[in-house]
């Protein structure tokens, strides 16, 4: 029991704790290192293949997990149907593959590249270890408990809940099969990490350029005779 009061009662605070107070810090003082600190200029076709389907399977699973956790009744009564219990669950399975393959793939990618090899921190290799690790134990928990559409929600959404009213029910965690309770440390360790690592870019994806006024860009110098002397750019 002392065990779960550590990870499952103090553990959460403190990683929401440095996620906040850290990334608040890192933001105001040095600014210019919160990037993906992109390395397509070194490897461009791999990175292409890895890191299309390991984006695309991570936002599915991190929308569905979100959606459970703010709507958990309206989750648990569309899943009460078979098939549509039946969707939900190849739709994780499915974003879960496409966020291993991707990972893994990424994960050769810095291993094999020389030029790659140079510019991959330790932080950088505990980062995708942490990545692979969460990826597996969902994949496993998808596989081998399964359902798990309608029991999260009943479950690990109550958890999770008294979390933040500061009220965590260790007796649901306590309740818990190893590889879940696994997938929930693991969850924590990641936002525990989170603003320690290239990650921070998340923060600050330039989402206003898809709704800002289009601007107009003037040029000083002579431009090729024909070419427009303005442009309009959003």
């Amino acid at each position: 029991m002392t065990t779960d009061v550590l990870l499952f009662g103090a553990f959460p605070y403190v990683a929401m704790a440095l996620f906040l107070v850290v990334s608040i810090q890192r933001y105001r003082k040095n600014a210019y290192t919160v990037s993906s600190l992109s390395s397509q200029f070194l490897e461009a076709k791999q990175l292409f293949w890895g890191s299309v389907p390991f984006h695309l399977g991570i936002l599915v699973l991190f929308f569905g997990h979100l959606i459970g956790f703010l709507i958990p009744r309206q989750v648990a009564l569309f899943g009460a149907v078979p098939l549509r219990l039946l969707i939900m669950e190849v739709t994780g399975l499915t974003a879960g593959l496409l966020a291993l393959w991707g990972c893994v793939l990424l994960m050769l990618r810095r291993m094999t590249h020389p030029r790659l090899k140079a510019v991959t921190s330790p932080v950088d290799k505990a980062l995708y270890a942490l990545l692979l690790f969460q990826i597996v134990t969902g994949l496993w928990v998808a596989l081998f408990y399964r359902w798990g559409s309608a029991w999260y929600v009943q479950t690990l959404v109550p958890y999770l809940r008294s979390v933040f009213t500061f009220q965590p029910n260790l007796a649901v965690m306590a309740e818990m099969k190893l590889i879940p309770r696994l997938h929930v440390i693991g969850a924590f360790t990641l936002i525990a990490v989170f603003p320690f690592t290239r990650l921070m870019h998340v923060l600050v994806a330039p989402l206003p350029y898809l709704w800002r006024r289009p601007q107009l860009v003037l040029w000083n110098r002579a431009r090729a005779e024909g070419a427009p002397r303005s442009e309009t750019l959003r």
